[in-house]
């Protein structure tokens, strides 16, 4: 059983009193901002508009009215953390949870809440946002601490919160009880439109994710062709497919393209439900200055994507990206079938592996995680085709891997920082 504090514990209260007491800004209003006739085009296309970052400076230089929402993770987190503006701030969260009887074990996971709660607080009162908020990497493959933890976040900011729950198969556990508790997510660390097939039938979020340039730089970095249009033949399939869902009577799930590259990108998939933008590219596409006429709705689109000579895209399991299959749609349905409240994260991954789609979630020997943590954001394709080709492992399940991966390094890092000032 997690150690995680009860979301309706005296601890998690008094944690969230604390909170909200650390941001006494007043409340902005979005009216105050200036309206961009640009951005205004892309929202009328369907299309929200969110920024990927958690720096204020960097926000307050691009906001407009049309902006609903920031994004942060482990990573926008970490890069905040790390200028020091909570330097002081930490030695009275420390006071706090221990004066509470946190133990030290525990004690850098909650200061590390604290601080991703008050800096979303801070960007929902800068804003006027909806600001999604991330759960430790710890905890991601501990259904019961994130369902605890996301529930906490939810008390703190209720209006304007949306947890952030990466894919893991606990994570489709905890987000399945999150959801059911009418608490909206924003579920990270989806790669392909499969993937979110799966997490929209058994969590059922708010919104589900696709990292397109991540894709992109996969194919292009290993040299299996260009990369280009791959990421986004990817979103809009994966788009479709929750349009499908939806139709067919199933959640209503919204798209996210994330990890957009450049202003092109922007412009070729127009109509998304959500873009959650750099702010690099969001520049980008500001300078791009597309011609009126040209902002349309464009995930009807089905881009071709072209691979090196000699790659078969099937044989090497690259189609993954973007096909779903009849055999992963019963698996899907067998695992949707499970009871969030009783199942466990082995039970997610035992009825993915009887139904075929056991590629999903690769286990890792401890030389195999040190090689994915070594890697990078971006696995080498060369080490991983052979577990591909055998059916135990799938390239958008090693991007999800890789990214995990990435994210607790940075987690690790803001976790040091505050551990150097207790």
């Amino acid at each position: 059983m997690s150690q995680a504090p009860s979301h309706d514990s005296t601890l998690a209260q008094d944690v969230a009193s604390f909170c909200l007491q650390q941001v006494p800004d007043p409340q902005q209003s979005r009216s105050s901002f200036p309206n961009s006739a640009l951005w205004a085009a892309v929202a009328k296309t369907g299309t929200g508009l969110w920024l990927d970052t958690g720096d204020i400076d960097a926000a307050q230089a691009l906001w407009a009215q049309e902006f609903v929402a920031l994004t942060t993770n482990n990573t926008l987190l970490n890069n905040e953390v790390q200028k020091g503006i909570y330097d002081k701030l930490v030695p009275g969260t420390a006071k706090l949870l221990s004066d509470k009887g946190v133990s030290r074990d525990n004690i850098v996971q909650e200061i590390a809440f604290v601080l991703n709660a008050v800096h979303g607080l801070k960007l929902v009162r800068t804003f006027d946002a909806d600001v999604s908020v991330e759960l430790h990497t710890a905890i991601s493959n501990d259904a019961e601490a994130s369902y605890q933890y996301g529930k906490r976040f939810h008390a703190i900011c209720p209006d304007r919160f949306i947890v952030k729950v990466p894919l893991t198969p606990a994570g489709l556990i905890a987000a399945r009880r999150l959801s059911d508790d009418g608490i909206r997510l924003n579920f990270t660390l989806g790669f392909s439109a499969r993937q979110n097939f799966l997490i929209a039938s058994l969590a059922k979020p708010t919104w589900v994710n696709v990292f397109m340039g991540r894709i992109g730089a996969f194919i292009a970095d290993n040299k299996l062709g260009d990369g280009k249009n791959a990421g986004e033949k990817a979103t809009l399939a994966s788009q479709r497919a929750l349009r499908k869902l939806l139709a067919d009577g199933g959640p209503d799930v919204r798209q996210i393209g994330a990890s957009i590259r450049n202003g092109n990108q922007v412009n070729d998939l127009l109509g998304l439900d959500v873009f959650t933008i750099p702010t690099g590219a969001a520049k980008s596409f500001i300078e791009l200055n597309p011609a009126p006429d040209t902002i349309v709705d464009k995930t009807g689109n089905d881009p071709a994507v072209s691979f090196g000579a000699g790659i078969d895209a099937a044989a090497e399991g690259l189609n993954c990206f973007w096909d779903i299959s009849a055999e992963f749609k019963e698996a899907t349905a067998a695992t949707a079938a499970l009871d969030a409240n009783s199942a466990t994260a082995a039970d997610v991954m035992a009825t993915l592996a009887i139904n075929g789609a056991g590629d999903m979630f690769p286990q890792f020997s401890g030389e195999e995680a040190a090689k994915v943590n070594s890697d990078g954001k971006i696995p080498v394709h060369a080490e991983w085709q052979s577990r591909v080709k055998a059916g135990t492992a799938s390239w958008d399940g090693m991007l999800t891997a890789a990214a995990l991966a990435s994210f607790t390094k940075d987690q690790n890092a803001l976790d040091a920082r505050i551990s150097g000032l207790l």
